[in-house]
Formats: structure tokens, sequence, C-alpha cells
């Protein structure tokens, strides 16, 4: 096995990291098959060196929400949370969410465009990144209630690093308050 898996690529928030973790991938697809797509990307996440554990919310749907925001003229999205256990870096999980994207007839030619599927690493563990080209927590995660409640689905007791408990995130955002500031 190579060791560079776990330990990263000198980019990553914690490099040298070899135990266990959590990693949070949201999935969503709103074009082709949705559901097929998503249980394919499941399976695959199922067989990436050094992930030991995946587990699923069920699907729920959405609207798009695009550059403009929301747009319910476009295809509606399937989305769900799984939660992995790795011993993976977070650039190298990445870039396997990247590899199954792909797979999948993932292109990117525009920003918040409709896609066959998208993998979103939301978590991974307790790691706060500020580096471009890995952002952790994603950055948007608590600003998405496509995100937080299947999060919840999975995984009841989530916080999300930097934000809080994901229960009182998604609760402020349904009620339309910013978190922290409830009074």
């Amino acid at each position: 096995m190579n060791r560079r898996l776990a330990q990263g690529m000198g980019t990553d928030a914690a490099p040298g990291h070899s135990a266990p973790v959590h990693a949070v991938v949201a999935l969503g697809a709103n074009l082709g098959d949705r559901a097929e797509t998503m249980n394919q990307a499941l399976s695959d996440l199922r067989r990436v060196p050094l992930v030991a554990e995946v587990r699923a919310s069920r699907a729920i749907e959405s609207i798009a929400v695009t550059l403009s925001g929301p747009d319910a003229e476009a295809p509606t999205y399937l989305n769900a949370v799984a939660v992995l256990t790795t011993t993976l870096a977070p650039s190298v999980l990445l870039s396997y969410l990247h590899a199954i994207e792909a797979r999948h007839g993932r292109e990117r030619r525009e920003r918040w465009g409709d896609r066959t599927l998208d993998l979103d690493l939301i978590a991974y563990g307790d790691v706060q990144s500020d580096d471009p080209a890995l952002l952790l927590p994603h950055p948007r995660a608590a600003e998405r209630d496509f995100v937080l409640g299947p999060w919840l689905d999975v995984d009841p007791g989530a916080v999300l690093p930097g934000r809080g408990r994901v229960d009182a995130l998604l609760a402020a955002l349904r009620e339309g308050v910013e978190p922290g500031t409830e009074s």
C-alpha cells in the first residue's frame, strides 16, 4: 500500500494524518438516471482504497441552485450524503471524488450548472482549511438544507467544524436566522 495515500501531497491541512476519520461527502445529480448514478457512485466510494465504511442517507429531491439563485425551471436534483471512514488524506480523497464524477460523465463547463454527478467533500474530521485547492469544511455547507438534512439522516449528532451542530444549523436555516445570532 502506498503511504502517500494516507500522508497526502504536501497541501493537506493534516499531513501525515493516518488515524481513521469520518469524511462527509455530498452527492447530487440532476441529469440522466439520477438514482442509478448515485447508487453507482456509492458503490464506487466503497471501492476507494483506504475507505473502510460508507454510510449513506436516504435521497431527497431539491430545486436546482444556480449562480442566480434557486431555479425552478432547471431539472431537479436528487441529493444524499455519505459518511466515510477513511485514512486517506483529504486531498487524495478529493481526487478520488473527481475521478468518480468523471467516470459518470461529469463535465465542468459551467459553475453550478446541471450535472450527471456532483461529489463534494463537505467535512474531513475536524480539519479546517482555507487552501483554495482544498476548502474545508465546504464553504457553503451551512447554507444548504439539501446537505444538512441528509447529513442528519445518516449522523444525527453531526457537527460542521467551525460552525456548530448540524441540527442547529439546519433549524436556523429553515427559520431564516443567521446561525449564532438567534436569541
